[in-house]
């Protein structure tokens, strides 16, 4: 069975050394950022596996702080929002704040289930 593929959109930022122009003797350079938008093609099953780890290590991190919170004040957590981005290579990175948000992420929302049924 041939291997499926998603195409993900990224806006890939290089840097490039270019000298400075009018200066003589030592050769300064200047840093310049180049972007530009790249298609890239990953195969599912490794965007598969990476969300995969990426919701177990999450997963993790909130189950211990809902055992810290509830062992200490009675209280749960009921609510987590993370904001994620999948890069050209298939990592899945969470987002933390500033500048960052909003660029083309993915919001993951978790509720708590109702265990009351």
């Amino acid at each position: 069975m041939p291997e499926d593929y998603i195409v993900i959109v990224t806006d890939e930022t290089d840097e490039t050394s270019v000298p400075i122009e009018g200066q003589r003797g030592w050769g300064e350079e200047v840093r310049k950022r180049i972007s530009g938008l790249k298609e890239v093609r990953l195969p599912v099953s490794q965007l598969e596996q990476n969300m995969a780890q990426f919701l177990r290590l999450v997963g993790r991190l909130f189950k211990q702080v809902d055992q810290q919170i509830g062992s200490e004040s009675g209280m749960k957590l009921d609510e987590v929002e993370l904001s994620v981005e999948i890069s050209g290579e298939g990592e899945v990175k969470l987002i933390a704040g500033g500048k960052a948000t909003g660029k083309g992420a993915i919001t993951l929302k978790f509720t708590r289930a109702d265990t009351t049924k």
